[in-house]
């Protein structure tokens, strides 16, 4: 009964949300361009379709991907898990714990944030876009692939900084200016796609299971705020991405100069 409700709720939000969009396309189409809506029942079948789709959706993350990345944060942090025995200075012991005995958490992390890029829509079609305009010259599985390392790496530097407690203001501003060098860097056509990249990252599946994972990590780790420590995870899920694109595109420009470099000298 729990999921029924849930479901009816989601549902009547949903509605609510996409009530403005409705109105704005209907007021545009009927009141400004004064042009009928052609195949109207097609449109309705497909917003229909979309409202669904969304209900599903959102009742989906509250029951499984939410609880999952939280449920994962808690076991990877357990005093047992980390070697600790559980007492009453068990919470003393894991605020002095070094950070490297963290790793398990650092490797789940890598894994969540490249295998949810790799399984995002919204990446699947720009990378697929892009090989169509480029013509082939950029391969849309070696994008997703590039794109999810930078993501992994990502989600694993932003569980360092809750374990070790540094402010994200020290991370994100190293970020962008690694960002903004490389900009001006690496090879030009390939910098817009390397910033759309990084946008579509953080959509649909990786920013729940991202998002609960800082807060279930925040949640444990003694001395950690949920609300200052937990988010900010998915900047590093959407900043990284450019860096990796970037630093790609810069290795093959490099390998590719030296190699005419060579036929040259040859």
């Amino acid at each position: 009964m729990n999921v029924v409700w849930q479901l009816g709720e989601n549902l009547l939000s949903t509605i609510r949300d996409l009530l403005p969009i409705l109105g704005v396309v209907l007021t545009f189409q009927l009141l400004v361009l004064r042009r009928p809506i052609h195949q109207a029942a097609k449109l309705a079948w497909g917003f229909f379709f979309v409202l669904l789709g969304l209900t599903f959706f959102l009742t989906g993350l509250s029951l499984s991907l939410f609880p999952l990345g939280e449920a994962m944060a808690q076991q990877l942090t357990r005093p047992g898990f980390l070697g600790l025995v559980d007492g009453v200075n068990v919470g003393e012991e894991m605020a002095v714990l070094p950070w490297y005995r963290y790793y398990w958490t650092y490797l789940f992390a890598f894994c969540v944030g490249a295998s949810t890029a790799i399984a995002e829509p919204a990446l699947m079609a720009v990378a697929g876009k892009a090989q169509e305009v480029s013509g082939g010259a950029v391969d849309a599985w070696g994008l997703r692939l590039v794109v999810a390392l930078g993501v992994g790496i990502g989600v694993a530097v932003g569980t360092f900084r809750i374990i070790v407690g540094v402010p994200l203001p020290w991370f994100i501003i190293t970020g962008y200016v690694i960002i903004v060098v490389q900009t001006y860097l690496a090879p030009k056509e390939i910098v817009p796609l390397a910033f759309d990249s990084g946008g579509v990252t953080t959509s649909t599946v990786t920013v729940p299971l991202v998002a609960a994972l800082g807060l279930g990590l925040s949640s444990q780790i003694p001395g950690r705020d949920p609300l200052i420590d937990g988010f900010g995870l998915i900047a590093f899920a959407a900043g990284c991405p450019l860096i990796s694109v970037m630093a790609y595109a810069q290795i093959a420009a490099w390998m590719q100069n030296r190699r005419r470099r060579m036929e040259i000298q040859a």
